[in-house]
């Protein structure tokens, strides 16, 4: 049995949780069987069983298109040029939907069973119009065409079972919940501080961390506003980059910039970092603040658990199935804050509730320790790949004849 894997991210073009899966599934995966994926890029190798090529199509093919369009039209030209090359896969199994038409297409074409991995869903992200503009329209669609067509649905948390089953006209049956998972060899507190040295963090001083892209979703905003209330002693670090308009760049620019007046302890790295040095900030790191608005997993926090640092976050989505309130972290009620589905009522009051959590942390350097060996305990238990590989396998076996 073979799988072809179509996804927008691929190592080293990988900016969310999502490449982060595809990249770690479809190694273990290929230790069952043999994987091949296509991506957006130029990338093309292959280890043992698993094959990987890049598309790399001619920059020029959409020099004149709008801005705003330039993204989901792209996906769309990619999403039938995976198909050009004959696939000799059995099944067909998509990540996001810059993907997902590729995977309708092949389905037809190649008279293969469909997978859709859903990592979020556009009806539950409406900020992306900011970065799509009418192109959030065509997502929308090409989500729920693929998602209504596809053989079989994993669910990356019994929350995202829930919101599919809100949004769209699926049968309960062809839906799989299977979680992320984290490689735990790769992700292990370590020793090392050259790379916080590098970006001038102190590693014999708290610091409460932050890692992840400037976009509504990963409400950073809310954390930069809760500084103010967080421990005077405490180094704020926010690793955050890749910003989803000029717009939230320039928010979050002038809230750092207000908050800095008063407070000088605060360090933006206004970059990805590589896996190695963000390693080393979630081994030195007091706490790690994951403030979403809508995370249907997220893998952030198991990679902060995994380095044996206590979380704080909010309430909301899959975080409430890995974060265990209390025991490895605390979690925000983001609900009681919340007027509409995306935003809190009172974000000033949801702010604070983070920085009271964090300074719980702060203030008890038994709890810190408790709740970081308990964080690595459970992610030791419950979420490794090599488990959720056989899942996956499992899952194919029931729709390939």
């Amino acid at each position: 049995m073979k799988a072809l894997f179509l996804t927008k991210e691929y190592p080293p073009n990988v900016y969310g949780g999502a490449g982060v899966h595809v990249e770690y599934l479809s190694k273990e995966l290929a230790q069952l069987m043999d994987v091949e994926v296509r991506c957006f890029g130029n990338q093309n190798e292959t280890s043992g069983r698993l094959t990987v090529q890049g598309l790399d199509f001619p920059p020029e093919t959409f020099k004149n298109c709008d801005s705003k369009l330039k993204s989901p039209l792209t996906a769309m030209h990619n999403c039938i040029a995976f198909n050009a090359n004959p696939i000799d896969a059995q099944l067909v199994h998509c990540h996001t939907w810059y993907a997902h038409m590729g995977g309708i297409v092949a389905q037809k074409a190649y008279g293969i069973p469909f997978f859709i991995t859903t990592h979020s869903l556009e009806p539950l992200r409406p900020w992306k119009r900011e970065q799509l503009g009418m192109g959030y329209d065509l997502s929308v669609w090409i989500e729920k065409t693929a998602l209504e067509s596809a053989d079989g649905i994993i669910a990356v948390s019994n929350g995202m079972k829930n919101d599919i089953l809100r949004f769209f006209n699926v049968d309960p049956n062809r839906i799989r919940v299977i979680y992320n998972g984290i490689d735990i060899q790769e992700y292990q507190e370590i020793d090392r501080v050259d790379a916080l040295e590098k970006y001038g963090v102190d590693p014999n001083k708290p610091i409460v961390l932050f890692v992840g892209r400037i976009t509504r979703q990963k409400g950073i905003i809310h954390l930069v506003n809760a500084i103010k209330h967080i421990n005077d002693e405490a180094q704020v670090v926010l690793c955050a980059g890749a910003p989803d308009t000029d717009d939230i760049l320039h928010e979050m620019e002038e809230g750092v910039r207000k908050v800095s007046e008063k407070r000088k302890n605060i360090i933006w790295i206004q970059k990805m970092l590589s896996k190695k040095e963000i390693i080393q900030f979630y081994s030195r790191a007091s706490v790690f603040c994951c403030p979403s608005i809508y995370e249907p997993f997220g893998i952030i926090n198991l990679e902060a658990m995994a380095c044996r640092t206590p979380v704080v976050a909010s309430a909301v989505g899959g975080i409430v199935e890995i974060v265990q309130h209390g025991e490895t972290g605390y979690l925000v009620d983001f609900e009681q804050y919340q007027e509409s589905p995306f935003e809190p009522v009172n974000p000033p009051e949801f702010s604070k509730a983070l920085a009271v959590a964090i300074n719980k942390v702060l203030d008890d350097k038994a709890l810190m320790k408790s709740m970081g060996d308990k964080g690595r305990a459970r992610v030791e238990a419950q979420f490794s790949w090599a488990s959720i590989a056989r899942q996956t396998f499992e899952l194919y076996k029931k729709h390939v004849k």
